[in-house]
């Protein structure tokens, strides 16, 4: 069996207070507004979870799911969307949740995908993004939870490695497989 050390990189309590004070920044910036919140599965359900319940201004849920990686995780320079969201967001201002921005591609992907649906806004949140110099494609992230230099790969508070981790509370990154 495959054993995986990973060690704290973002505490829980660190995340929270994020999640918090990004809420606050939407909750302003959506004031007396309807927003679709579209949270892009599966890594950003708990981020999008714990803001869409701290948003006090009129929320919408839906989420889409989208595929950039082949077999045994590794990357793949193709976004496939494999869920598409239900509501109409046409005329609508939309907030994407995502969970980490590292090469750029999937976010990149949607924004031109929901773009071409006519809504009146269209808002990035991401928990995590990792530095401009690591992206493969130019996208707009309005607001950001953290920014992470590291190279190595994050798990945690819904980030995976082969559909483990998920359920950590806080950010770990993998420092070893043996």
């Amino acid at each position: 069996m495959l054993e995986i050390k990973t060690s704290v990189l973002i505490t829980e309590k660190k995340i929270q207070k994020r999640v918090q004070e990004l809420a606050e920044i939407l909750n302003k910036k959506f004031e007396n507004k309807q927003l679709t919140a579209i949270g892009i599965l599966k890594g950003s359900f708990s981020f999008y979870s714990d803001l869409i319940r701290s948003l006090s201004c009129r929320v919408s849920c839906d989420f889409c799911m989208t595929s950039s990686y082949g077999k045994k995780a590794e990357p793949s320079k193709e976004v496939k969307l494999t869920m598409d969201t239900v509501l109409n967001i046409s005329g609508k201002h939309i907030l994407l949740v995502e969970d980490i921005v590292d090469r750029g591609l999937t976010l990149s992907f949607l924004q031109s995908h929901f773009k071409n649906r006519k809504p009146l806004s269209i808002t990035t949140v991401a928990l995590i993004v990792k530095p401009d110099h690591v992206r493969q494609t130019k996208c707009q992230v309005d607001h950001t939870g953290f920014e992470v230099e590291q190279s190595s790969f994050l798990v945690g508070y819904g980030l995976d490695y082969q559909e483990q981790f998920r359920h950590l509370p806080y950010i770990a990154e993998i420092n070893s497989f043996n």
